[in-house]
């Protein structure tokens, strides 16, 4: 039994020390927070774009509207994907967010990071069908060539960066403060900023950890 409980203890800790040299690309379901070593940081102007759409049109922050038809106050970027469970977890989350901020100017702009090729569920066809599940709301686009997200800095999925109306970043980090259950929110992070920009004043915080999986590359 102790040969047993030894084998056993150094199985694990093997399996632990994998799990650590791999984290940049974190399997699905494993939390990691957001470290920023490029991309945009609060105050710096965000890199527009031109992404294809679940709808098949191409899409730029300058050509998207809020859901009156007019020009965006600011906008709510979110990096996610259709597998990770974090993602998932806050999926209607997110379609909540669009729901209520849209029609005030702020319309949430969802993009895709991950290879197809590394993780298959999150293919284009793979997108086009959650989002016609879900009945999503957004404009769901696809960062083909993973051109976009490195610009950004985005590391994880879901990952949120909160532009104003001339793209300066005013937020980034995560949604709110329970990554994995949505009943466990206490302090809305996205929405908190969103007010605090209408109340014509700088969100605080500007930064917060973003829980979720590793952004997939090949």
């Amino acid at each position: 039994m102790k040969y047993y409980m030894l084998i056993l203890s150094l199985a694990l800790s093997f399996s632990a020390i994998a799990c650590s040299n791999n984290a940049p690309a974190s399997q699905d379901g494993a939390e990691h927070s957001t470290e920023q070593t490029y991309g945009i940081g609060i105050g710096d102007k965000a890199p527009d774009f031109k992404l294809k759409n679940v709808d098949e049109q191409v899409y730029s922050l300058a050509t998207i509207k809020d859901d009156n038809g007019n020009q965006p106050k600011g906008y709510i970027v979110i990096f996610t994907c259709n597998t990770c469970p974090y993602a998932i977890a806050n999926e209607q989350r997110i379609i909540d967010l669009h729901n209520k901020y849209a029609s005030m100017g702020y319309p949430v702009v969802a993009i895709q990071p991950n290879d197809p090729a590394v993780q298959p569920g999150d293919s284009f066809s793979a997108m086009q069908k959650r989002a016609e599940e879900k009945n999503y709301p957004f404009l769901y686009l696809f960062d083909e060539g993973q051109t976009v997200f490195p610009q950004y800095g985005a590391t994880r999925t879901p990952e949120v960066f909160l532009l104003d109306s001339n793209l300066m970043l005013r937020y980034h980090g995560a949604i709110d403060d329970s990554a994995r259950d949505a009943e466990g929110v206490q302090v809305k992070f996205v929405e908190k900023a969103i007010n605090a920009l209408e109340a014509g004043e700088v969100p605080n915080p500007a930064t917060t950890k973003a829980l979720g999986c590793g952004i997939k590359t090949a």
